[in-house]
C-alpha cells in the first residue's frame, strides 16, 4: 500500500493540473470568437499505408499522437462539436481516417464510475453533432485542463502526410440567458472499470455488458454509442426495472460498412429518468461472420447528456480512487493493460509502475468508474459463441 500511495501522490502531483506549457507541442487550443468557437489542434503526423498481418484484412493498425493537455481558453457551455482532417496543404481528408478521439476532463469524475469524466468521444462514424443551443449546455471554465487523446487509422490504401486534426467545439458565452439548463456528458462501456476498451471478436455471436449505478439522480437527454464492424446491437437498460431505455442499431453503407449508429434524442420525451439507487446496464451484440478471430474487433460504449436533478453539483474526481489511477495511468499512456476489474490486481499493477518496472504504453484506447468500484458488477453474458 506504500507503492500505491506513492503513485497516487505523483498522478496528484505531476498529472491532474499540468499547464498546458509543459505538455506536447503537437497538441493546441485556441478560442476563435468570431465564431463563438474553441479550435483543438493535433498534429501534424503522418498516415502510412498499413501492412496486413499474415494476411488478415481485419489486422488494427494505429497511429497515436501524442497525448496533450491544453487550458480551456473561455468560460461558457458547449452546445455542439464538429471536426475535420487536412494535410499540410489544408487539402480535405475523409474523416474515416479518425479512428476515435477524447476529451477528457481529469477534475471531475463519470457518472457511473469515480474515474476522470470523458467530455467527448467520437469515432469514424460519429460526424458533427449539436443541442438546441436554447435549452441545454455543457458548462466550461476558463483555465480548467482537458486532455486529449486520439487514435488515427488508414483504412484508404493511400498515404498521406503532415495530417493535422481540427475538432471545434460551439459554445455560447457566459452572461447570455440561455442555454437553460446545464448538462453534462457521460459514458459507460462495456470494458469497465479500466484498461482497454477493445475485445476480441470470435467466430459466431458474442455479447458482453456491464453493470454499475449513478452517482445522482437526473435525465438522460441525448444517448449514442460507439462500435465496430459487425455489431448487431447495443442496448442501455434499467437493470433493476428490468426495462430497456434504449437500444442503439448499426448504420451501414452499400457495402455493409459501418457508417454510423442510431441516435436517441430522448429529450424530445422529456429524458429518461435516471436513479443512483437502480443499477443500470450497457450490453453489446456482434456477430462475426467469418472463420477467423477478429483481433481487437469489438467495442461497446454508450455516450450521451445527462441532466441532474435540480440542486446537484457535478461531483469533483477523487484522485486517491484506486480506479481513478489506475485509469488515468492508463489513457495518459504511462501502462498498457488488458481489461483489469479485480481492485487487488489494480493495485499490484500501479505499485510495479511506481516501482518503475512496467513498459510505458505503446497505445491507448481512451474511452472511460462507481463511488464503490469494488462493488461494481460486471456481466458478460456467456461470451456466447454460436458458429
Amino acid at each position: 500500500m506504500s507503492r500505491l500511495t506513492a503513485v497516487l501522490s505523483l498522478i496528484l502531483a505531476v498529472g491532474v493540473f499540468t499547464p498546458a506549457a509543459a505538455q506536447e507541442t503537437t497538441v493546441r487550443i485556441k478560442d476563435d470568437p468570431g465564431r463563438d468557437r474553441m479550435v483543438i489542434t493535433i498534429g501534424r503526423f503522418d498516415l502510412p499505408v498499413p501492412q496486413a498481418d499474415m494476411g488478415h484484412s481485419h489486422t488494427h493498425h494505429g497511429v497515436f499522437p501524442p497525448v496533450g493537455t491544453v487550458e480551456i481558453p473561455v468560460n461558457g457551455y458547449i452546445t455542439g462539436f464538429d471536426y475535420e482532417v487536412v494535410d499540410g496543404e489544408g487539402n480535405q481528408l475523409p474523416k474515416s481516417l479518425i479512428h476515435h478521439l477524447n476529451l477528457i476532463d481529469p477534475r471531475h469524475r463519470e457518472l457511473f464510475l469515480p474515474i476522470s469524466q470523458r467530455m467527448l468521444a467520437v469515432g469514424k462514424e460519429t460526424g458533427a453533432h449539436s443541442m438546441p443551443w436554447l435549452l441545454f449546455g455543457y458548462p466550461v471554465a476558463a483555465g480548467n485542463p482537458m486532455v486529449v487523446s486520439a487514435m488515427m487509422h488508414n483504412p484508404t490504401g493511400k498515404p498521406y502526410h503532415d495530417v493535422e486534426v481540427h475538432f471545434y467545439l460551439d459554445y455560447v458565452k457566459v452572461g447570455r440567458p440561455w442555454p437553460l439548463f446545464e448538462v453534462y456528458p457521460f459514458q459507460l462501456d462495456v470494458q469497465f472499470p479500466a484498461g482497454d476498451k477493445s475485445f476480441d471478436l470470435p467466430p459466431g455471436r458474442i455479447t458482453r455488458s456491464y453493470e454499475a449505478s449513478a452517482s445522482m439522480d437526473g435525465k438522460i437527454m441525448v444517448i449514442g454509442a460507439h462500435l465496430h464492424e459487425y455489431a448487431v446491437n447495443i442496448r442501455f437498460e434499467d437493470a433493476t426495472e428490468g426495462k430497456l431505455i434504449w437500444e442503439g442499431l448499426p448504420l451501414e453503407d452499400d457495402k455493409r460498412e459501418l457508417t454510423g449508429v442510431t441516435m436517441g434524442r430522448l429529450y424530445r420525451k422529456l429524458g429518461a429518468r435516471i436513479y443512483a439507487d437502480h443499477r443500470y446496464r450497457v450490453s453489446v451484440t456482434y456477430e462475426n461472420p467469418t472463420s477467423d478471430t477478429i483481433p481487437s474487433g469489438g467495442m461497446g460504449v454508450v455516450a450521451g447528456v445527462f441532466m441532474p436533478r435540480g440542486g446537484y453539483a457535478w461531483p469533483h474526481a477523487d484522485p486517491s480512487n484506486l480506479w481513478y489511477a489506475l485509469d488515468r495511468a492508463h489513457y495518459m499512456r504511462w501502462v498498457d493493460t488488458g481489461r483489469i476489474t479485480d481492485p487487488e490486481e489494480a493495485r499490484n499493477l500501479l505499485a510495479t509502475l511506481d516501482a518503475g518496472e512496467f513498459p510505458p504504453a505503446e497505445h491507448d484506447d481512451g474511452h472511460g468508474d462507481h463511488d464503490h468500484p469494488d462493488e461494481a458488477h460486471d456481466h458478460q453474458t456467456g461470451h456466447t459463441h454460436e458458429h
